[in-house]
């Protein structure tokens, strides 16, 4: 069977690895790490198509370590048990280095049935994940490990890939190829840093491609029907899924159109709505709050016809939407509140209800002073009357700090006014 062209053109040295000059530059640490030939527990974190494999590759080849590699979407409790029974072995004597791919698909039991194995060295572990490690993996192996991320490749860093991966693949077929003018360049940014991604679009361009004059024809057309909807990474439950929704919120948080609507358009293009409507939901009470209060009901407008409608047509409202609390006025002032008033209540602050305030008509004989005594405020000037609402202990408290905007201060001005009349 041929094996992929991503396996048929991976780097062999550090040196020829795509990206990722802040771990394996000159000097970096973890290339520093990798020459001293004293390999700890390492924990890779990373998209996919960064490097992560092949950085473990090159590091078994430069050991005298028996490598062994797991796939963590496949791999048993049973597999692992083999592979520790190794360590006991001839082969396996000076150490063993097991690469662990997709480590968060693990569950805890099989993740810590390598514990004792990594811990007295007999097991040297590289693990890698495309998610969050520090909410995938078990913390004990977190402790006993380094974790280095590798970051999304830039495009400009993948080209010299695709070329050669062209040359490469041209030659194991004995054929020419001519490639029209920007074929490359679309290949190396179209595939959102991901360089697998970027060497099976080149290997489907040269195996789609026309023969004219013994020579295949790359065209960019074609090179963009490979590549179309590539450049985005996004994974409906992972750590990308999470990143969008918080760069969206954060903008309109920031009064930053443009970006609101950019992260949007991301969420919009993988068709996922209902994450987006959810979040314009809360961020309408959340950041521009009572700086508008209008916001809430025109936003929950907005998503109601987006979620009618769907998409395509879904975009208009909710790119409406997403302007309108871009450039609101913005209030925390109501979301702080209840944070502080629910911290108290986990501390244990909730103290006996006013007697005034109770649902009680009647006393009882243990009562000290007989008679709730409870103001009606309607039934005073301005329907307003002093009086204290919260427990003894907590009856000083102030949640509610009125904000800045025109708004609010409208509201701080009338309450000022009733208390002095």
């Amino acid at each position: 069977m041929n094996k992929p062209l991503a396996d048929r053109i991976r780097p062999k040295t550090l040196d020829e690895v795509v990206g990722q000059f802040h771990l394996l530059g000159k000097d970096k640490p973890l290339r520093r790490i990798i020459e001293s030939g004293q390999i700890p527990n390492m924990i890779f974190y990373g998209p996919s198509g960064t490097g992560k494999t092949t950085v473990a590759r090159i590091i078994a080849e430069n050991t005298n370590l028996k490598m062994y590699k797991l796939n963590g979407t496949s791999a048993s409790i049973t597999d692992i048990k083999e592979i520790i029974a190794e360590t006991e072995t001839f082969e396996g004597y000076n150490g063993i280095l097991l690469y662990l791919d997709e480590i968060q698909y693990l569950n805890k039991k099989q993740q810590q049935s390598l514990l004792e194995y990594i811990e007295n060295g007999k097991i040297t572990l590289i693990a890698s994940t495309t998610e969050n490690p520090y909410f995938y993996v078990f913390n004990a192996i977190i402790s006993r490990s380094t974790v280095f991320e590798f970051k999304q490749v830039s495009s400009e860093d993948v080209v010299p890939a695709v070329k050669r991966a062209f040359q490469i693949i041209a030659d194991d077929m004995g054929v020419k190829l001519r490639l029209e003018s920007g074929v490359v360049n679309y290949i190396a940014s179209g595939c959102g840093g991901d360089v697998r991604k970027s060497l099976n679009t080149v290997e489907l361009c040269v195996l789609s491609a026309d023969k004219n004059d013994n020579c295949l024809e790359i065209t960019l057309e074609n090179a963009k029907l490979l590549t179309q909807r590539s450049n985005m990474r996004y994974d409906r439950n992972g750590d990308e899924h999470y990143d969008i929704l918080s760069a969206f919120q954060k903008s309109i948080r920031g009064s930053d159109e443009n970006a609101a609507i950019h992260y949007a358009a991301r969420l919009m293009t993988a068709g996922d709505i209902i994450s987006l409507c959810r979040r314009l939901l809360v961020v309408a009470s959340e950041d521009i709050g009572l700086a508008y209060p209008m916001a809430v009901p025109i936003v929950k407008a907005c998503v109601d016809s987006a979620l009618q409608l769907g998409l395509p047509e879904a975009r208009i409202p909710l790119a409406e939407a997403i302007i309108l609390l871009c450039t609101a006025p913005k209030s925390n002032s109501a979301y702080n509140a209840i944070n502080t008033a629910m911290a108290d209540i986990q501390k244990g602050m909730a103290g006996p209800i006013p007697r005034h305030l109770q649902n009680m008509h009647f006393d009882g004989d243990d009562a000290e002073v007989k008679g709730q005594y409870y103001k009606y405020p309607h039934d005073y000037t301005n329907h307003y009357v002093e009086q204290q609402y919260l427990p003894d202990n907590l009856k000083d408290r102030i949640y509610y700090e009125f904000g800045d905007n025109k708004q609010e201060q409208t509201a701080l001005l009338y309450r000022k006014k009733i208390k002095e009349q």
